[in-house]
């Protein structure tokens, strides 16, 4: 592969350029909301894209969509270029792909529940070591039983199961708390009510649609839209991380490419780390620190270095820092640790010179061609060639509609799965039991025809001479004589006195 050139991202008292063998060493886009760093993504954005490497960033304020379009010298553009001796600058869009996981403002982007994975997930419900725990269990049973889980309805049914055959469980995997099952069945409710059943089925998500170059080699800009999903930031940050961690898992090592195969920017890096546990700090940190391998680079955008935990921010070798403000203790410190993470210049202050940019200025350190961190140069950012701000949801459509992978994503596939099997094997035990019931016998009166009696005389029976002679008796009861009569009968039969 014939090396790719640098290209010129910022001019102070000299030009600097970014060297594309030296991407994949990751970097840093800092500064206070309002400083530029939007604008500073884009340019480093659609140089990548021109020199053929494919870009993927999140678009969490709705206003990057504009890279797929040429600018315009508006009045500051045109001062900006004329500031900077530009001379003949040309605009121009770069080819886009537009995602969304609601499926609104771009194709629908997916993953499935196993792919998550237990960790990720416990990180998204925001749930307890123990319950996290039980979740890892539920996984494994679904793993040893056969059952995919591939959206929400399958972790549902699961932890049903889990939760009603606890007992069955036990003594092969450990006790499966009901508490910890309900805990996780509500936080799996509260992520559907947000939305987040939309990020979880198929077809998932090929992470190979992201490398893609279009018919002149430019790489595409992916961009995801994430201004309703930071509504949810721990669904955003969580997804982000998964697309990290599938990248490690799926490519293959390629060493030190004279360009990366794929530039991820990160933005709003702060809620990637924010309440994250070690288990998970230790995961991410071994991301960045072997994904250079892989050939991608890693660019975080945040407000404060302070935001990136040290052994992260130790590896972030390309630096643009934009304006902060130290109104507070926290802003100072803040602003001495950006000025010591920096190769220092001595014709310039840089603790103080961090609060002093103005709009679109920044101090700049990027890696030379040895990789070695350049002095940090206080300098204004390009312009971009292509449109700030946002598209028409017109020009968004077209896009969309136009792109090769239109009509694959949208289709959803609901394959057999978790949910289908035990719902299935609930129907078969249901019907066994059903069968295995013992038979209770009606009664005779339900079994047999009622049997016919004689019909009764009419009018009144005329007595036998038995019972005649009963009654006839029985009425001389009543006299003297009759007594006298019957114990003198009875006497004569018994054989007694007289």
């Amino acid at each position: 592969m014939a090396p790719a050139e640098p290209f010129l991202i910022a001019k102070g008292e000299r030009d600097l350029f970014l060297y594309p063998r030296m991407a994949n060493r990751h970097g840093l886009i800092a500064g206070a909301t309002g400083t530029g760093k939007t604008v500073s993504l884009q340019v480093m954005a659609e140089n990548f894209s021109r020199i053929g490497v494919p870009v993927f960033m999140a678009d969490v304020k709705g206003d990057l969509s504009g890279v797929s379009q040429a600018g315009t010298a508006t009045p500051k553009i045109a001062d900006r270029i004329k500031l900077l001796k530009l001379g003949d600058y040309s605009f121009g869009g770069s080819p886009v792909t537009f995602w969304d996981i609601f499926g609104e403002e771009g194709h629908p982007v997916r993953t499935m529940v196993s792919d998550m994975g237990p960790l990720l997930l416990s990180r998204l419900f925001n749930l307890s070591e123990i319950q996290a725990g039980v979740l890892s269990l539920v996984f494994k049973i679904a793993d040893d039983n056969g059952l995919l889980l591939l959206d929400s309805k399958d972790l549902r049914a699961m932890l049903q199961y889990a939760g009603d055959h606890a007992d069955d469980f036990q003594t092969e995997y450990g006790r499966i708390s009901p508490a910890s099952i309900g805990a996780i069945q509500r936080s799996l409710l509260d992520l559907d009510s947000q939305g987040g059943d939309k990020l979880f089925g198929e077809p998932a998500l090929n992470l190979q649609d992201f490398i893609q170059t279009d018919n002149q080699g430019r790489g595409v800009i992916n961009i995801l839209a994430a201004d309703k999903l930071m509504l949810s930031p721990k669904m955003y940050a969580t997804f982000l991380l998964w697309m990290l961690a599938e990248l490690f898992e799926t490519l293959p090592e390629v060493g030190d490419l004279e360009k990366p195969k794929l530039v991820f920017f990160f933005d709003e890096a702060h809620l990637l780390f924010t309440d994250a546990p070690d288990a998970l700090l230790q995961k991410i940190e071994q991301i960045i620190r072997l994904i250079r391998s892989k050939g991608v680079g890693i660019y975080f955008v945040t407000q404060y270095p302070l935001d990136v935990p040290e052994t992260v921010l130790g590896q972030l070798g390309n630096r643009i820092q934009h304006a902060l403000r130290a109104f507070t203790p926290r802003d100072q410190k803040a602003v001495r640790v950006a000025a010591s993470t920096m190769r220092q210049n001595p014709k310039i202050d840089t603790e103080k010179a961090i609060t002093e940019l103005g709009v679109g200025e920044a101090l700049v350190s990027f890696l030379d061609e040895k990789g070695q961190p350049g002095i940090v140069e206080r300098a204004f950012v390009l312009p971009p060639h292509s449109q700030i701000g946002p598209i028409t949801p017109d020009i968004r459509r077209s896009i969309i509609t136009s792109s090769y992978i239109y009509g694959h994503y949208e289709r959803v596939v609901d394959r057999e799965s978790a949910y289908e099997k035990l719902k299935a094997q609930a129907a078969a035990e249901d019907a066994a039991a059903t069968a295995a019931k013992p038979q209770v016998a009606p009664p005779p009166d339900v079994l047999q025809p009622r049997q016919e009696r004689a019909p009764k005389p009419v009018g009144r029976p005329r007595d036998s001479m038995l019972d005649a002679f009963a009654k006839s008796a029985t009425r001389a009861i009543g006299s003297q004589i009759g007594r006298q009569v019957i114990r003198g009968i009875m006497g004569s039969i018994l054989g007694g006195r007289r």
